[in-house]
């Protein structure tokens, strides 16, 4: 397929994808939500101490990650936006997304107004504590238990639609260029990227390496049309040997606010990658920066825990328990980054603006309104767009 086919394709399911719920248009309509956040005057939102956020911190980029020996814990999964800013973007943001959701679930407003309270109570618990996370929603310890039991031919399955050893090409994976195979190859053959693959479940650093086939991935949606690559690895040991799936994902410019005057690494991929160690040592620790061509690429390689959480739908009676924990999840990627008299500063920050009325600070409420009402009115034109298109 030649370049411009495949950027018209993936133009077209981006627009798929955006157009099938309000809560599917709110994780692909990331710039919306920074143009909103540019608007806002000086003081309209608590600042809080300059840590990495994840900059897109919707629902659906939360969920379990291995680190490198296979150890889960529920971390940020995407860290594509990640910038040195101020961590009350991350707390809008999920926010909106959770709101969105809950209107989707056909959950009444309260509801809404019940998730931001109990969200701000996990986040501000998190960095009251030094303690891990422990109390799991039901919802939550379910994705927890399946992610647990999951082996190589259930990763194959969900992400291949296969446990051969080739990648299938067709409704997720197109055909690549042989200058793409060959930078590829080329990219496998360093140094850092055979650290990186023999540092899974503790392979020997002398163990061959192989790429046994590549194709480019339609994955993800607001960052679908970036390089994608799905790089399938054959790892030989002796007279042993086993496959591992490795996702090459460009970094480019970040569009999420930061603060002025922080100092952040100039090349894109190293950017992503020293934010995920900052938010999400799990996934941090088995990812790499690297050039690909004139572009700037991160590498990791594929665990079958890796999940996400779905919240396309809620139940009222778990809402408020669902956002409590996944903001607590952020709370502790956060606070992990402040020191003791910063978490402190920014607890006091959080605890001003509250009505007697409302538990949840006014700017968070008033923020997740704001942004619904602007969000629904883009997706509804989105659709006519689209429906107009197709």
């Amino acid at each position: 397929m030649r370049n411009g086919e495949r950027v018209s394709l993936l133009k077209s399911r981006q627009a798929l994808k955006m157009a099938r719920s309000a809560h599917a248009y709110v994780r692909g309509s990331t710039l919306k939500f920074y143009e909103w956040l540019d608007e806002q005057k000086r003081g309209t939102l608590p600042e809080g101490p300059a840590v990495w956020i994840c900059g897109d911190c919707h629902a659906g980029n939360l969920g379990p990650l291995a680190d490198a020996d296979g150890k889960i814990r529920v971390q940020i999964r995407d860290l594509d936006q990640t910038v040195i800013g101020n961590p009350s973007h991350d707390l809008i943001r999920l926010a909106l997304s959770l709101a969105t959701a809950s209107r989707g679930s056909n959950l009444p407003g309260v509801t809404a107004a019940e998730m931001m309270e109990a969200m701000i109570a996990g986040y501000e618990e998190a960095l009251r504590s030094e303690d891990d996370l422990r109390d799991m929603p039901k919802t939550i310890r379910l994705v927890m238990r399946q992610s647990a039991r999951r082996t190589w031919k259930h990763l194959a399955k969900e992400r291949i639609d296969d446990t051969k050893p080739t990648i299938p090409l067709g409704k997720k994976f197109l055909a690549i260029s042989k200058a793409e195979r060959s930078r590829i190859d080329k990219l496998f053959n360093s140094d850092q990227i055979r650290a990186l693959v023999t540092k899974i479940k503790s392979r020997e650093s002398d163990c061959g390496i192989d790429v046994a086939d590549a194709a480019y991935w339609m994955k993800g949606c607001s960052s679908l049309g970036l390089l994608r690559y799905a790089v399938l690895v054959k790892i030989a040991a002796g007279k042993s040997s086993d496959y591992t799936l490795v996702d090459i994902k460009e970094a480019v410019k970040a569009s999420a606010p930061r603060y002025k005057g922080v100092r952040m690494p100039r090349s894109n991929a190293e950017r992503v990658v020293e934010g995920a160690r900052a938010l999400s040592p799990n996934l941090g620790e088995r990812m790499r920066a690297a050039d690909f061509g004139s572009s700037s690429v991160f590498i990791r390689e594929l665990m079958p825990q890796d999940l996400k959480f779905d919240f396309d739908t809620m139940a009222r009676d778990e809402a408020a328990e669902v956002s409590k924990y996944l903001a607590t999840v952020v709370g502790k990627a956060h606070a992990l980054q402040m020191s003791v008299a910063e978490r402190r500063a920014w607890l006091r920050a959080l605890a001003s603006s509250r009505s007697k009325a409302l538990d949840a600070p006014s700017w968070l409420w008033q923020s997740v309104v704001a942004l619904i009402s602007s969000h629904e009115t883009a997706y509804l034109e989105h659709c006519r767009r689209y429906a107009l298109a197709a």
